[in-house]
């Protein structure tokens, strides 16, 4: 490693680990109240949805921001932060952190570029990690996104975010905090497969035709181009995703349940409610994670260079 850049030494795990958790977290402390705003839209139009959900109809990104706002208060758009980021810290940490790692274990010896199919197979296993491990922290915060408080009057279930922990586990047992594995699990393989893949190829494109280098406007595009590939391809399984985790027991006997009763009582289009928050939100937070990462990777690379050089 001796006479190279930062930028030319290949990065640790440890440091890709630690990086895409810590760039996860910051992405989305910026981008969370337009996950809220997705949230709030996707749930919208449940036949057992609560009286207050029935009275408060949410328009749009912008529109049902506000709404939340004027009728919750400035801070109900970041309701489930704590959560979010405890989930950013473990799933992304495993889902983008050991990418590189697992896609090298899928190549064969002696293999200088990885296959398509090779990619996909690596981020389908580092997604499904992520899931098993942090499932309990996206069901956690999916409940605080989609719970109403009207007022300081109106019921809150949770008081904080370990309080809703140990409430779902007492309620419905420890099952409870892994509700929606199997959905979520199938909607962050493919997740992770058109961001990781996408973003990997697209950069990858890039620099091989020379027409950007490896810095901020490769990792702007190829990140861009990641969001929109995932939110187009996750959209109708984030969907079910999101209502099946926030219904209360024995409103769904399974995914596959939610999914029939979504499209008979809504139709096919039920399945991209939410979209262009999706969309705005999943681009947003691709841009701003992948620039950070990339930009954490180097950092932490010199300053590991630096504590090992003998002057």
């Amino acid at each position: 490693m001796v006479g190279l850049k930062p930028s030319e030494v290949p990065p640790t795990t440890a440091v890709k680990f630690l990086g895409a958790g810590t760039a996860a977290c910051f992405a989305d402390l910026l981008t969370f109240p337009l996950d809220t705003a997705k949230v709030r839209l996707q749930i919208q139009g449940e036949n057992q949805a609560t009286q207050v959900a029935r009275t408060v109809q949410y328009r749009g990104v912008l529109g049902t921001i506000l709404t939340m706002v004027r009728t919750e208060g400035p801070c109900s758009p970041y309701n489930g932060l704590v959560a979010g980021l405890q989930r950013q810290m473990s799933f992304a940490s495993i889902r983008i952190g050991l990418y590189d790692s697992v896609k090298q274990f899928y190549t064969p010896k002696g293999s200088d570029h990885s296959s398509i199919a090779t990619r996909i197979l690596a981020g389908c296993t580092t997604g499904a990690m992520a899931v098993v491990c942090a499932q309990p922290t996206d069901v956690v915060k999916v409940r605080f996104q989609a719970s109403i408080h009207l007022g300081p009057g109106s019921n809150r279930k949770y008081r904080g975010t370990m309080d809703a922990y140990r409430t779902i586990a007492r309620e419905e047992g420890l099952r409870g905090l892994w509700k929606g594995t199997l959905p979520n699990i199938t909607r962050n393989a493919i997740v992770n497969c058109a961001e990781m893949v996408t973003y990997d190829i697209i950069k990858e494109k890039l620099l091989d035709h020379h027409l950007l280098t490896d810095n901020f406007p490769c990792h702007f595009v190829s990140a861009f181009g990641a969001g929109f590939c995932a939110t187009v391809v996750a959209s109708p399984v984030d969907v079910v995703k999101t209502r099946y985790m926030n219904s209360p027991p024995g409103q769904y006997r399974s995914p596959l349940d939610c999914m029939l009763k979504m499209v008979a009582q809504e139709g096919s289009t039920a399945f991209y409610k939410g979209f262009t928050p999706s969309f705005l939100r999943l681009g947003a937070w691709n841009v701003m994670m992948f620039i950070t990462y990339e930009q954490l990777k180097r950092a932490l690379m010199k300053v590991q260079m630096l504590r090992e050089s003998p002057f």
